[in-house]
């Protein structure tokens, strides 16, 4: 029989290493997703949009959905297929066909701070739509302080000159990722995260695809130069494979609020990196504005429960 006593050295080294790798696990999706904005606007700042989204995401969704299926984990039953195909339409399509087409207009730093709103939309939708989660005035008060934060943002962009519609598609596509984040929890999907993952990043992709050649892009590809085609290796590669994957280790050893703090930070990051990176001026209606949402997100993950 195998020996069951395990020293006390052995419990601490253990330990410890699992807070090394949840630390490590915390920094890759702070630091990746918040610099995938900053990716996202060189990328489309040659290549057509909605390629570049359909690159990255049919790309990603092959390499993992492919290499869960050569582990042996079993595909989609039809039923989960069904159900697959709207979240990749409501998280992957119009989420990101928004976000890659929208940061042609709207810096890196104010689009992550709008996309810091999804604990915000997600919270409203489970508390006064689909009745998910329990209702809150506090709550109430800290997603009203969220969308105070959007408001003074799109002020910013109106007075700075920019356009208003692509500031307006950001939060629609917050708005389909947070639908198909609530839906998922009453829906049939795959008992392995990775391959539902990987199975909603190939069917959002292919629409994507097909977005694309309906705008003809596929006619215009141009000469891609070696920043916006570092910035889609990063997309595929680290955007949408590393930090994934580290997002799923973690809701498996910390709670599902901690491991959504990445909400709040991934927007100073991203800011950060379009100062530093790309030029991108922050004024003090984007500071104010990040302040409000920021607060409000943390409000929610801190003390909206469960």
């Amino acid at each position: 029989m195998p020996n069951l006593m395990v020293s006390p050295r052995e419990t601490i080294r253990a330990a410890r290493s699992r807070r090394l790798a949840i630390v490590l696990a915390f920094a890759v999706i702070y630091i990746a997703w918040g610099a995938t904005f900053a990716a996202i606007r060189v990328a489309v700042g040659v290549i057509p949009p909605f390629f570049a989204a359909a690159l990255r995401f049919l790309t990603a969704g092959l390499i993992l959905y492919g290499f869960m299926r050569l582990r042996g984990v079993p595909r989609p039953t039809l039923r989960e297929w069904r159900s697959l195909a709207l979240l990749g339409t409501l998280v992957i399509f119009l989420d990101y066909s928004a976000f890659f087409w929208g940061e042609r207009y709207v810096a890196s730093g104010t689009a992550a701070i709008i996309a810091g709103t999804i604990p915000l939309i997600t919270g409203l939708l489970e508390m006064l739509v689909f009745r998910q989660r329990a209702f809150r005035w506090s709550a109430l008060l800290a997603i009203a302080v969220g969308f105070l934060g959007v408001a003074v943002l799109v002020s910013g962009q109106l007075e700075g000159g920019q356009p208003l519609l692509p500031s307006l598609a950001l939060v629609g596509g917050c708005v389909a990722w947070s639908l198909g984040m609530v839906l998922s929890r009453s829906i049939p999907l795959p008992s392995s995260r990775a391959v539902a993952a990987g199975a909603e990043m190939i069917i959002g992709g292919a629409l994507l695809l097909l977005l694309s050649a309906a705008h003809g892009e596929l006619g215009h590809i141009p000469h891609i130069g070696w920043r916006p085609a570092l910035a889609m290796v990063y997309l595929i590669l680290i955007g949408s494979l590393l930090a994934f994957t580290c997002f799923v280790w973690l809701l498996k050893h910390v709670s599902a609020s901690r491991a959504a703090s990445h909400a709040f930070v991934n927007p100073v990051v991203a800011v950060a990196l379009g100062a530093w990176m790309l030029g991108e001026p922050v004024s003090r209606t984007a500071i104010a504005g990040m302040a409000l949402i920021l607060v409000s997100v943390f409000c929610i993950l801190r003390f909206g429960g469960d």
